[in-house]
């Protein structure tokens, strides 16, 4: 049993001396004391060989390590640690050994060597049930597009525009922009279609320029996103875990680079926006994917960005109308209205099984649904 917690030397000190007293009753001493006999006479063996001061507790420090991790070990997990002071033991010891390292500590011996070293913060200690996601099985399938919330630089504020494969996390646009209008969107999605192809699916928000509350979910840049053959979806109102896998990554930019750093000017934000994003593409281990980096999951679309967008055509059974000014259309000797950003366009109208609804589309897409029932 061990020594009940008051004061541990005073209470050996004291059983000591009541123990080595002629006629005492050791057993019910060790009893009143709240010990063992075992350790009872440990200590009065200790204690005639030696001053009282050495009932102090002795080190159980064995002699010899010789699982102990290498000291240049150590000194490499401590360095990528201060080289990216956010990533956790996982992360670091993939990290080192995708750069080669053998013999690497369990992830639990890497937390402790950071605890050790002092490059653990008590207060980010706790652990985190993780989030349970859907995730598309090939790359392109889906991409989510945001803008992370905007920070000062200097007089001017900067919206990071981001734009993140669902399938593989692989990070394709991330832009420093002044504002958050379409044709700044617009500017930049065409650099990242070059170089990377066309996506199937968009995910956005219902915010600009994406949405248009007042208006519909349809906006001139999402218009431009259907021309293109991408089908473009919103999330629900509210529900900001529909994006979720580019929430995190805002969370990561954030707690990784912008809390961290300062920005002089958009030009020097963009060049350590670039550096960052190489990083996180294809060092930093993602614990979503298995600890592999994003790059080792996607590869470019097939579907190679056009310079001249196709003409739009629907198929012979369409009831085709071009939609007017303020985004209206007529049939049947009736106006519908749907999004003003179809205005000069042709849409389709096609039945469905309840005779007095048409399903509207632009392009490939449905946009709208108009009742004859109620002209």
């Amino acid at each position: 049993m061990p020594w009940q917690e008051v004061c541990t030397m005073s209470l050996r000190k004291e059983f000591v001396m009541l123990a080595s007293s002629e006629g005492s009753n050791r057993t019910a001493l060790c009893r009143r004391f709240g010990i063992s006999r075992k350790t009872g006479y440990k200590w009065l063996d200790r204690a005639r060989c030696v001053e009282l001061t050495a009932l102090a507790d002795e080190s159980r420090r064995p002699c010899h390590s010789p699982s102990r991790t290498a000291a240049v070990v150590e000194r490499a997990i401590v360095a990528l640690r201060d080289d990216h002071p956010t990533w956790g033991a996982r992360k670091l010891r993939r990290r080192l050994h995708d750069k080669g390292w053998s013999a690497l500590p369990a992830p639990s011996t890497v937390q402790a060597i950071l605890q050790r070293h002092g490059r653990i913060d008590p207060a980010q200690s706790s652990k985190h049930q993780p989030w349970q996601r859907f995730e598309h099985e090939q790359p392109n399938a889906l991409w989510q597009m945001d803008f992370k919330g905007h920070f000062a630089l200097g007089a001017a504020r900067c919206h990071p525009l981001t734009v993140l494969d669902d399938h593989s996390r692989y990070n394709l646009c991330l832009r420093a922009c002044a504002n958050e209008q379409g044709s700044t969107v617009q500017g930049h999605l065409t650099h990242t279609f070059e170089r990377y192809g066309l996506p199937w699916r968009i995910a956005v928000d219902n915010g600009s320029p994406w949405g248009d509350t007042a208006d519909s979910h349809y906006t001139p840049l999402v218009a431009w996103l259907i021309r293109l053959g991408i089908s473009v979806s919103h999330s629900r109102p509210y529900h900001p875990q529909t994006l979720g896998k580019d929430e995190r990554f805002h969370r990561t930019l954030k707690t990784e680079l912008i809390d961290r750093q300062s920005f002089a000017d958009f030009d020097t934000a963009q060049i350590r926006f670039d550096r960052w994003r190489h990083v996180y593409n294809f060092e930093r281990p993602h614990e979503a994917i298995g600890m592999h980096t994003p790059a080792t999951r996607y590869a470019p679309s097939p579907r190679s960005f056009p310079q001249v967008l196709p003409p739009i055509e629907y198929t012979s059974g369409d009831i085709v109308r071009r939609v007017q000014q303020q985004g209206f259309f007529s049939f049947r000797g009736h106006q519908f209205r749907i999004s003003k950003a179809f205005t000069g366009y042709p849409v389709a109208l096609r039945p469905t099984v309840t005779g007095d609804l048409m399903d509207v589309f632009f392009c490939h897409q449905k946009v709208a649904q108009i009742n004859l029932a109620v002209v």
